[in-house]
């Protein structure tokens, strides 16, 4: 397993509040030597992924089970956006009667209700993958502090799964995020869609957080996996 790490400073009127996807997304295309030409996207949201393609491809599938995401992913004729949750088993049986020949989730699988689960059904399209998964080093600060236990899994705890299906390359990458002030940050937090705290805190509580919050950046753990 190789780790690198990447600092970014986040500026008090910052661009994007999807700043570290969006490095995630780079990352994860880099680690991509081919340009396939049917793409599934499990998780895509509202398209970050297909709008940083560069290369011609015959058709590209996402799947999200955000209506509103969905919406605003890219159309076209070679572009079909489908709700779907990856949960669901009866989506990858949907799925099973097309050929893909890559699978990409980028910032999503963190979220699956089983990973083993998912893993198993993309090993049945026998198709290389590239995804990206935040791990329960993200936020590690900031749940430490507030006595928080994350949502996500480890990266060993990843890392193993992937073993399992893809035995692929499996790569590290810590990812810091600086802010001016704690209510940037936690204004941040709200708005990002990266949260992986397993309780809400109270108006109180969350206060008291800002007060003794010990640095002024939030950290990202984020496992790549890639397959041929």
């Amino acid at each position: 397993m190789r780790v690198s790490s990447e600092f970014s400073k986040y500026a008090s009127h910052y661009g994007s509040r999807n700043i570290i996807q969006n490095k995630v997304i780079d990352k994860l295309l880099s680690l991509v030597e081919q340009e396939p030409k049917n793409i599934l996207d499990l998780g895509c949201g509202s398209g970050a992924l297909c709008k940083k393609i560069i290369w011609d491809y015959k058709h590209f599938t996402g799947i999200d089970f955000a209506t509103g995401m969905l919406e605003l992913h890219p159309k076209s004729d070679k572009i079909e956006s489908i709700y779907g949750n990856f949960n669901d088993e009866a989506l990858f049986e949907n799925l099973l009667t097309n050929e893909y020949d890559y699978i990409f989730s980028a910032s999503a699988l963190q979220w699956a209700n089983d990973l083993e689960l998912v893993f198993k059904h993309v090993k049945a399209f026998n198709a290389p993958i590239a995804f990206a998964i935040f791990t329960s080093n993200t936020f590690k600060t900031l749940n430490e502090t507030a006595e928080l236990k994350s949502l996500l899994r480890s990266a060993d705890e990843i890392n193993e799964l992937q073993n399992k299906y893809f035995d692929g390359n499996f790569e590290i990458v810590n990812y810091r995020l600086e802010f001016e002030s704690t209510r940037e940050m936690f204004r941040y937090i709200k708005q990002s869609g990266v949260s992986g705290s397993r309780k809400v805190l109270d108006y109180k509580q969350t206060k008291n957080l800002m007060d003794k919050y010990p640095v002024n950046y939030l950290e990202f753990e984020v496992a790549f996996i890639t397959s041929r």
